[in-house]
């Protein structure tokens, strides 16, 4: 006799709700490649601009930080893409999409880091300000309740998983 499978509230089997969750991380998985790929595109230029060698030692670290955490920030999102082609018919999706689950979560800590990182670099050049900081860690703050804490918050409130 086989086990009972557990209900999700759909009608469907294992392997649908794996095509199912797929397609939609990989949906979600889309906005954040764009906008981590146009970053970190544009944080290759800035080495090519004429102020670049007027940077402070501070602010080439700061540029050279931000460069790597965009760097892993785009493999990490890029990450799902190449893990369906490497498994794709293998009959693995449903642990293909907690892997690729993982790798975006990853993701979007690296985009948030890389953004913050960037924000820091940027108005520090901008302004020279001592208060850039100050301004900065609400910005990191607004991203974190954005990105996880009203969704864990509501996955807490309205699931019993």
């Amino acid at each position: 006799m086989t086990p009972p499978v557990a209900r999700t509230g759909r009608d469907e089997s294992p392997e649908e709700r794996a095509d199912r969750m797929w397609g939609e991380l990989i949906q979600e998985v889309r906005v954040a490649q764009t906008g981590v790929q146009i970053l970190f595109g544009f944080l290759l230029t800035v080495v090519f601009t004429q102020r670049y060698p007027s940077l402070e030692d501070t602010d080439r670290a700061i540029y050279v930080v931000t460069v790597v955490l965009g760097a892993c920030a785009t493999g990490a999102l890029i990450g799902p893409v190449s893990l369906h082609r490497v498994v794709a018919g293998r009959r693995v999706k449903p642990e293909a999409v907690r892997w690729a689950s993982r790798l975006t979560f990853v993701g979007l800590v690296l985009l948030l880091a890389t953004m913050a990182s960037s924000l820091l670099l940027i108005l520090r050049v901008a302004t020279h300000g001592s208060w850039v900081p100050w301004l900065v860690a609400p910005v990191v703050v607004w991203y974190v309740l954005c990105w996880y804490v009203l969704p864990l918050w509501t996955r807490r409130r309205h699931t019993s998983e």
